[in-house]
């Protein structure tokens, strides 16, 4: 089975699901890196050049290729809930795993990136609470959700890989 961490940019993704990795000595895939790999540019040069819609198809072929392997944690950029093409084919090999926190927290560990171009607005907490507001049905479609409000990836981490239901599917 693979792990599949979803949730909105900021609740620690990338980070958790590399500790992860380096625990189970899985193969690690960021959703994000892989497209910026495949296009040569960053995630905020694709939304300027070609937009978002341009992008979520990207990002689909990628699901559709990493979703595809085994044994490995797959962390998704903040987006991918939105669509049930994606979930479903994650779902197949993979456990979802959706890490959230509170708006607050998440504009305090983003407000000095300059990189994420649904922020880049005049009010950037207000946008967090908008998106979060829309996306919390997608988020909730998963196996397991973790609050990382107040912790570090590693101890996060550790939630995930101490959770008995977890444990036996990684059997």
């Amino acid at each position: 089975m693979n792990l599949v961490f979803t949730g909105f940019m900021g609740t620690g993704k990338s980070k958790t699901g590399r500790i992860v990795s380096e625990r189970l000595k899985r193969g690690f895939f960021d959703t994000d890196n892989l497209i910026e790999r495949k296009v040569g540019y960053s995630i905020n040069d694709i939304f300027k050049r070609y937009g978002e819609t341009s992008f979520r198809q990207m990002e689909i072929e990628t699901i559709k290729e990493v979703s595809e392997r085994d044994s490995a944690v797959i962390s998704c950029g903040g987006g991918v809930v939105l669509n049930s093409v994606n979930i479903a084919a994650l779902r197949k090999k993979g456990i979802i795993i959706n890490l959230y926190a509170s708006a607050e927290v998440i504009y305090e560990r983003l407000k000095s990136e300059s990189d994420r171009p649904l922020l880049r607005c005049e009010k950037p907490l207000t946008e967090i609470k908008k998106l979060l507001n829309f996306r919390k049905t997608f988020y909730m479609d998963c196996d397991f959700s973790f609050d990382t409000d107040g912790l570090s990836a590693a101890k996060v981490a550790d939630k995930v890989l101490n959770n008995d239901t977890i444990k036996k599917l990684l059997l």
